[in-house]
């Protein structure tokens, strides 16, 4: 059995930007551009785990499936397992957790991780991107650390990631990008550990993997998706999908 699943969490309650999934670009909610993209990969069934009801409908309006879960998820990919589990079950082999957030991720940069997923046969994988000058002392970037400089069909083990940083080699940092994809086995362990300490301190859901010993890998995407956490970002976004 080879099949993968992208699984969208999605919720509300953000803290830094509530209600954001339903924000239009474009007059369209952005949880649907990002179900939109990666549906576009065409590597597996796609769906949204939400434990709102407005995002479930907005995602069946769109002819999207949703799957209701639990309101008290510690993190994305707790909520990501929970809809595994309600729908798929043993169907598949490979979880994408694709965040709710990157409207302009490009498709194949999600189908590059499925593919260097499938070759290497590691248990957690993700993507970087080039990092700017200006986005390596913003809070709101996530920077992975790897070991080696990063080339395009490299996928290095991750030795860090985090959002401030007093000193470092920037030519060993990269722009993490919100997706991570996970063996079944890797995910149903990673849920079972207890939050972990940098977890919380950093608000980083990665390092509760990688403080249980558990390897992340890092692809180069050649696209840059940002994230949007803030109303600015939104704007960033906006102005660059109405190019599009």
């Amino acid at each position: 059995m080879k099949n993968t699943a992208i699984i969208i969490p999605s919720r509300l309650k953000a803290k830094r930007f509530p209600n954001k999934p339903l924000v239009k670009i474009n007059n369209v909610p952005m949880i649907i551009h990002v179900l939109n993209r990666a549906k576009e990969s065409k590597i597996g069934e796609v769906c949204v785990a939400t434990p709102d009801d407005e995002i479930f409908q907005a995602v069946k309006k769109n002819g999207g499936k949703a799957i209701l879960t639990k309101e008290n998820h510690l993190s994305g990919s707790d909520r990501v397992y929970e809809a595994y589990t309600k729908e798929l079950g043993n169907n598949v082999d490979l979880i994408i957790n694709l965040q709710g957030d990157m409207p302009n991720i490009k498709p194949n940069s999600i189908s590059k991780l499925e593919k260097l997923m499938r070759i290497n046969k590691c248990d957690i994988g993700t993507l970087a991107s080039h990092i700017g000058n200006n986005d390596i002392a913003d809070p709101n970037i996530v920077k992975v650390e790897i070991d080696e400089m990063l080339k395009d069909n490299d996928f290095l083990h991750a030795k860090d990631f985090f959002r401030t940083k007093k000193v470092f080699n920037d030519k060993k940092i990269y722009h993490h990008i919100g997706i991570y994809a996970f063996t079944n086995i890797a995910l149903t362990k990673y849920v079972k550990l207890a939050r972990s300490k940098l977890e919380i301190e950093r608000n980083l859901e990665q390092m509760r993997a990688l403080e249980n010993n558990l390897i992340i890998r890092v692809g180069l995407s050649d696209s840059l998706p940002l994230g949007i956490d803030t109303k600015e970002d939104l704007e960033k976004v906006s102005k660059e999908m109405k190019l599009l």
